[in-house]
């Protein structure tokens, strides 16, 4: 298969060599369309994409209550996924429809919550 033309994560280079497999069988599996079908791919899942935003969440449990509060990447500050394990205690603050969640490194990420239970 071609070599990827962006740099791309795991998820999205899956998804291209997914959608090329899929035009190659379409195309009658004919040889030597490899680069083409990698582009062409590539244009398709990035237009999806664009179109179907990734939504970031974080999911706490405040005193027996469930909140989901959902992030933007662009604006976390750093944030990254998994700085808090499953289980560890978070100190949060909550203000209207937004959630905000203390890190270790002394910044909050805030969200705005979308669901709560309980």
């Amino acid at each position: 298969m071609a070599q990827r033309s962006g740099n791309y994560s795991p998820q999205m280079q899956e998804a291209i060599r997914r959608r090329a497999a899929e035009l190659y069988q379409r195309g009658g599996a004919a040889a030597g369309h490899d680069v083409e079908n990698w582009y062409q791919a590539e244009a398709e899942i990035l237009r999806e994409s664009a179109t179907h935003p990734v939504r970031r969440a974080v999911v706490v449990n405040v005193q027996g209550v469930v909140y989901t509060g959902e992030y933007e990447s662009t604006s976390a500050d750093g944030y990254i996924p998994g700085e808090w394990k499953p289980g560890d205690p978070v100190p949060v603050r909550l203000a209207g429809d937004k959630l905000f969640l203390l890190r270790r490194n002394g910044r909050e990420l805030q969200t705005t919550i979308v669901k709560r239970i309980g």
